[in-house]
Order: structure tokens, then C-alpha cells, then sequence
């Protein structure tokens, strides 16, 4: 199946969308509401993106699955703790993915991402390393606030400090994106070539 790059606009808005939803719903609300609203949001981007493209990124699903458990977890013991430590669940995988597949030369980059970018071993290599830390940090960093901090703090922080801080990060990726890429540049091609960190 082909797979359509969505508008920018639309990828930002399903990833955002829910995001929004969960923040609103627990202003008005509590938690509980809000984990709720938060999962049928999820499935709707979702739904939205394949309806739209006729394709769910990897990410989305993994997140998805992952709200959907925890979120459900949530509801039925009433426990605020499972959708709190969702984040440190997700970034923790994706770190053990991305990590774990440079231990056997291989990069996931491009296929967890779904970016069309094509690069050489070695800025795989170094790229999904800088992604692995990342996430590994952004675990820790979960842990630490909704430990220490209150329940309308830790929503605030993951919807409007998670987010830019990933976005943020992203965005010092490029000039080494810059610096290793090859053309010609198809999703296909990155996910073949991504596949291989072990030359170069």
C-alpha cells in the first residue's frame, strides 16, 4: 500500500488534537474524565489519519495501544498512577527499540517516525543514538514531575512542555539530517537504508 504524506497541519493537529482534549477535560473536570475523553480522542486521530492517508504511523499505533491499556487500567481501578506513568512506559520503549537495534546494526528511525529522509550509516547511527537518550531522558524527566508535583501541573507539562520539547529536539536533528542525507530521498528507500548502521 502507498503511503501519502499528510499536510503537516494534519499530521500536527492528530498528534496535538488529543492532547488538547485531554488538557481541556481536566480543567473542566478531573482526570478520570479526562483519560476517557483522551482515548477516544487517540482513536479518532487515528481513524482520522487512515481515513485521510489510508496510513496510522508506527508511533501513533504504539502510543494508541499504550493510551488505550493504561487509560483502561485507569478507569476501572480509579487509579490516577496508570495514565501518569504512560509517558515513562512509551518513551522507555521507544528508547529499548531504538537502542536495543543499534546493539544488532540496526536503525528503526525512519520506520518509528515515518520521515521520508534517507542517510548514511553513520548519521543513522548517530542519529537514533541522539533519539534514544532522548527518550530515555524524557523518561526520567515524566517520572520526576508527576512524582513530585500535582495532578494539574503534570497535565500541563505533558501537554505543553512534553510536546515543545520534542518539537524542539527535532529541530536540532536537521543540520545533521543536513550533513548525512543521500538522494534520492522516498519512504521506502529510508526504511530500507535505515536498516543497516553497521558500515560507514
Amino acid at each position: 500500500m502507498d503511503k501519502t504524506q499528510p499536510h503537516p497541519m494534519f499530521k500536527l493537529a492528530t498528534e496535538l488534537g488529543p492532547l488538547l482534549v485531554f488538557f481541556v477535560a481536566n480543567a473542566k473536570f478531573n482526570l478520570f474524565v479526562a483519560t476517557g475523553a483522551f482515548m477516544v480522542a487517540i482513536i479518532a486521530a487515528m481513524i482520522a489519519s487512515y481515513v485521510v492517508v489510508r496510513h496510522v504511523p508506527l508511533m501513533a499505533i504504539v502510543t494508541g495501544v499504550i493510551v488505550i491499556v493504561f487509560g483502561t487500567l485507569t478507569l476501572v481501578l480509579h487509579d490516577e498512577t496508570f495514565i501518569k506513568v504512560k509517558p515513562t512506559i512509551i518513551y522507555g520503549l521507544f528508547a529499548a527499540i531504538l537502542g536495543g537495534g543499534l546493539l544488532f546494526g540496526r536503525s528503526f528511525i525512519a520506520i518509528l517516525f515515518d520521515q521520508m529522509f534517507n542517510l548514511t550509516p553513520k548519521g543513522w547511527r548517530i542519529l537514533t543514538m541522539r533519539w534514544a537518550l532522548f527518550f530515555c531522558g524524557m523518561a526520567i524527566l515524566n517520572e520526576l514531575i508527576w512524582r513530585t508535583q500535582s495532578t494539574d501541573f503534570w497535565v500541563s507539562f505533558k501537554v505543553f512542555g512534553m510536546v515543545p520539547l520534542t518539537m524542539l529536539f527535532a529541530m536540532t536533528q536537521m543540520p545533521l539530517i543536513k550533513r548525512y542525507r543521500l538522494e534520492p530521498v522516498t519512504l521506502e528507500a529510508s526504511e530500507a537504508e535505515a536498516g543497516d548502521v553497521s558500515k560507514g
